[in-house]
């Protein structure tokens, strides 16, 4: 499974040695952080292009095999869609929109606003799982379990495979709000734009999914 924002973030974060300290004052005008001046900025936007190609094309990898053994036999069984993916949904889309309004903020210079904003994002994004978690429960209230049918397999692997991912997401704004600044190598708003590509990209892989779990159950 492709690694975590995070994952790549720390790669580049401390990978370039040296052991000195890191000189104030980003390039990319953050006063809060400090960039390096061994590692261009778009470096990192360059890392996360080509983690989520990859996380893509895992999903692609996954929803091909979805349709391909939902076509093979008449085993394919439909079974009564959690309600509460639905209010996950809207969670989960207005945690893009508090990132944006956090990002807005930072731009600005209002450092307790960003923080407020930014923290609304993370707990959206911990009770979207925790949402999920509730729909497996739902299921298994129902007798839908990982093993009963290819098409609750499928269901399970999917959210399952997504809520790891986007764990990794939330990591990441974890990492934005605890991260000392001062002597990074990367900027925070560099490193909140990043993050903030990577929670984008998860709320719309979620929004796929669910249509495809939905009208191909």
């Amino acid at each position: 499974m492709p690694g975590t924002i995070t994952d790549e973030i720390e790669i580049i974060d401390a990978g370039r040695g040296g052991g000195t300290d890191i000189p104030a004052g980003g390039d990319d005008g953050d006063e809060s952080g400090s960039g390096s001046r061994g590692t261009p900025q778009r470096a990192y936007f360059t890392v996360i292009q080509l983690a989520l190609a990859g996380i893509i094309m895992f999903f692609m990898a996954l929803t091909s095999s979805f349709l391909v053994r939902k076509g093979l036999a008449n085993d394919w069984v439909a079974f009564n869609f959690p309600r509460v993916l639905w209010l996950n949904t809207l969670i989960l889309l207005a945690s893009s929109i508090t990132i944006q309004i956090a990002r807005r903020h930072l731009r600005g210079h209002q450092r307790a606003a960003f923080k407020r904003w930014w923290s609304i994002t993370t707990s959206l994004g911990v009770l979207f799982l925790a949402g999920q978690f509730i729909a497996w429960r739902q299921l298994a209230h129902q007798g839908v379990f990982l093993v009963t049918n290819p098409s609750s397999s499928f269901f399970y692997v999917l959210t399952a495979a997504h809520g790891l991912h986007l764990l990794g997401g939330i990591l990441a704004l974890v990492y934005v709000s605890r991260r000392n600044w001062q002597r990074a190598r990367i900027s925070q708003a560099t490193a909140t734009d990043v993050a903030s590509i990577y929670w984008h990209c998860m709320d719309g892989l979620w929004v796929f999914l669910l249509a495809l779990l939905y009208l191909g159950r």
